[in-house]
């Protein structure tokens, strides 16, 4: 027995900042191999982090995680930070292992942040609050978002608040 639904938990992601948030079906979620690619010819923290590439799941495994789940809750946020996303899927991840939902795993946006250097050469200082972005694992989010009724598209400049999206795998 679940002590809340899925729906109570989509509905406090916005209780806690984000814009909207919808509960979607997992097999909606889209991996491609060319995300990785971009991480690592487009992003300055391209390795520096545990939770980035070359150290976050493949997009293969990525897909054989999403394909034991069932339902996900999408979240966006429209900010000028990765932290508020990230803030909010963690927390929604834990709530949702405590409601009942003992697979519950989040994914936020962009590189972690939680420590000044990462601690490459052995293990992640904080593993309680540490998760991969979506891109990071692989996942197409700009292909996942719009085929789930969100609007996101590229910006034109670096002034602009940018659309963040975060998952958390729930069933």
């Amino acid at each position: 027995m679940y002590r809340k639904t899925i729906k109570e938990l989509k509905d406090r992601a916005v209780k806690l900042g984000a814009g909207e948030s919808k509960i979607i079906e997992a097999k909606t979620v889209k991996t491609a191999e060319w995300v990785r690619y971009k991480c690592q010819f487009g992003c300055s923290g391209f390795g520096e982090s545990l939770t980035c590439p070359p150290h976050s799941p493949t997009p293969d495994r990525t897909q054989k995680i999403l394909d034991s789940f069932r339902k996900a809750i999408i979240i966006h946020c429209q900010s000028r930070s990765v932290v508020d996303i990230s803030k909010i899927v963690l927390e929604i991840e834990k709530e949702s292992f405590l409601a009942g939902y003992y697979k519950a795993l989040g994914m936020g946006a962009g590189p972690c942040r939680l420590c000044e250097e990462c601690n490459l050469k052995g293990n992640c200082r904080h593993p309680e609050d540490a998760r991969p972005s979506m891109e990071a694992c692989g996942i197409d989010v700009f292909s996942t978002a719009r085929s789930n009724g969100f609007t996101i598209d590229t910006l034109d400049s670096a002034r602009c608040r940018a659309d963040y999206f975060g998952l958390v795998l729930i069933e």
